[in-house]
């Protein structure tokens, strides 16, 4: 098991941590950390499947126990409002409240963050994730986290040390370990505190109006500033490993140092690169600017998300609707290669980590691609239709014999009808092209109806080679594409031939040269 691929090099860092296990056999703890503070995307579904990776990974290196904790941290006060949400003026009169305190604008469920937990925990269970979900405010009203904070409040000088000199001047003034909730507004207070009795946990602060406040920090009073709380989770829930984007690499050490004042470890972990949106952007939840779950499924397998968020961590990635065809192509590409392979690649092989070791065999008679030019022309945006097509490029196939392969085709369909139609444009052929169409339609006039995808390929290199020269035959592969299929780019055409049949095929010859004479 010396696999050079990463959820393994991350394993190994917890064996070096406890290379004997936790003592008394105790559970390793994995957590992923999640602000509802707007809906989910992508982004946050990342974490819980990477980390899930390094968890599988660890598990077959040890065998020995594992919990993953799901937090939100959702007592958190609203910052802002997010731009992709309903009842902006409701939430804009709630800034400040707790997450779990502020009305659902979507008005389905107790509050807003219960309404982005919810959304989280569907998808997390649709992908059969293995894990423990914890709400922030349940640790906190619960007193659950009440012996951290009487460690935080004994500690109070020795985090402020920490935490002063990587502040502003004016950040400075304010600053405090501990937040108290207003008991007049019940918002999250960003005040200095003064600790009463740490012991008991009582603290005294200046309310929103100037009266000065004596309550306790305990149960569900107040929270901990952001990088403090991160390190009294660590220290409450014995963490031992969670990874972070890398805009956070400098409160994952300060919060580190936080966590050793609290006589705590801190967890391993690595810092991955941020996903971007199709302008280069970060992804963030109050832009909204992210794919969302569902729209991902919407138009792409389940594996394939798990497959794209698997491949290279630590390199910044697009995430948008335009990337899921490549991948849903480069997943069954991958899962294809798998059972040939030696050990050491199947371990650095993606699908390995995305099925647990369980790679289902069945493999598919067409991409994903090919199936979006087919159903990107008219009148076949129909699941129906195209199961026809398909059935006759290969015979013994149905929805029933081959679910995924029914899903993807569902799934082409979604994609063509919403972003591939609206843009195609067939444009005229060239005298030179409408010249290497005629002789394409003649060759295709002498095949068989049944003639194989690679004995249809190499016709349509001999008359590429004819017309546009060996060294030009992608200039030829470019016109077939915009004059047949209105788009820039394409399948093989010979596998698209012979899905879409040589008789539909000539049609399409025919109409194009039919635009020339006219």
């Amino acid at each position: 098991m010396q696999s050079k691929a990463w959820p393994y090099e991350e394993a190994r860092k917890l064996l070096k941590r406890w290379p004997d296990g936790k003592p008394a056999g105790d559970p390793l703890i994995f957590e992923t950390g999640y602000g509802p503070s707007g809906l989910p995307h992508i982004g946050t579904f990342n974490e819980v499947a990477r980390t899930t990776f390094v968890r599988q990974a660890y598990e077959e290196l040890t065998g020995n126990p594992t919990r993953l904790i799901a937090f939100s941290d959702d007592m958190d006060g609203l910052r802002k409002v997010p731009d992709n949400v309903p009842n902006q003026q409701m939430l804009e009169e709630n800034l400040g409240k707790p997450l779990t305190q502020v009305p659902d604008p979507f008005g389905e469920h107790e509050s807003f963050a219960h309404h982005n937990n919810a959304m989280l925990q569907h998808f997390l269970d649709r992908y059969g994730f293995d894990y423990e979900f914890l709400s922030a405010t349940d640790c906190y009203t619960s007193g659950r986290f009440d012996a951290v904070i009487r460690k935080v409040l004994h500690s109070f000088e020795a985090i402020m040390g920490v935490m002063l000199p990587t502040l502003r001047e004016d950040r400075r003034k304010t600053y405090s370990p501990v937040l108290p909730v207003s008991p007049a507004s019940g918002r999250v207070l960003q005040v200095p505190v003064e600790v009463i009795d740490a012991e008991a946990g009582l603290i005294a602060f200046d309310d929103e109006d100037g009266s000065r406040v004596h309550q306790s920090a305990f149960g569900g009073s107040a929270k901990l500033q952001w990088k403090v709380d991160w390190a009294a989770r660590w220290v409450a829930l014995s963490v031992d490993y969670e990874m972070a984007g890398k805009d956070l690499i400098d409160s994952v050490v300060q919060s580190g140092k936080i966590a050793r004042i609290l006589g705590g470890r801190p967890p391993e972990g690595f810092n991955y690169e941020m996903f971007l949106d199709e302008n280069g952007e970060k992804i963030s939840k109050s832009k909204g600017n992210g794919l969302s779950l569902e729209e991902w499924l919407r138009y792409g397998s389940e594996p394939s998300l798990a497959f794209y968020i698997y491949r290279e961590p630590k390199r910044a990635k697009s995430l948008h609707i335009g990337v899921i065809p490549r991948a849903v192509d480069e997943y069954w590409q991958f899962r294809g290669n798998y059972p040939n392979q030696p050990v050491e690649q199947k371990l650095g092989n993606p699908v390995h980590q995305i099925h647990a070791g369980k790679v289902p065999t069945e493999k598919l008679p067409v991409t994903y691609g090919l199936l979006l030019n087919l159903v990107s022309l008219p009148g076949l945006q129909d699941k129906e239709i195209a199961w026809r097509f398909v059935q006759r490029y290969a015979p013994g196939t149905s929805p029933e014999s081959e679910p995924e392969l029914d899903e993807l085709i569902g799934l082409a369909v979604n994609y063509a009808r919403d972003f591939v139609v609206p843009g195609l444009k067939r444009r005229l052929p060239s005298q030179m092209e409408a010249d290497a169409l005629r002789d394409l339609d003649t060759k295709l006039a002498q095949l068989r109806s049944d003639t194989a995808a690679e004995d249809i390929q190499t016709q349509v290199f001999e008359i590429g080679k004819k017309h546009f020269g060996k060294e030009n035959l992608r200039s030829w592969f470019q016109a077939l594409y915009e004059t047949l299929l209105g788009s820039s780019q394409g399948p093989r055409m010979g596998s698209f031939i012979a899905l879409y049949g040589i008789d539909n095929s000539r049609k399409l010859i025919a109409e194009a040269l039919e635009s020339v004479t006219a």
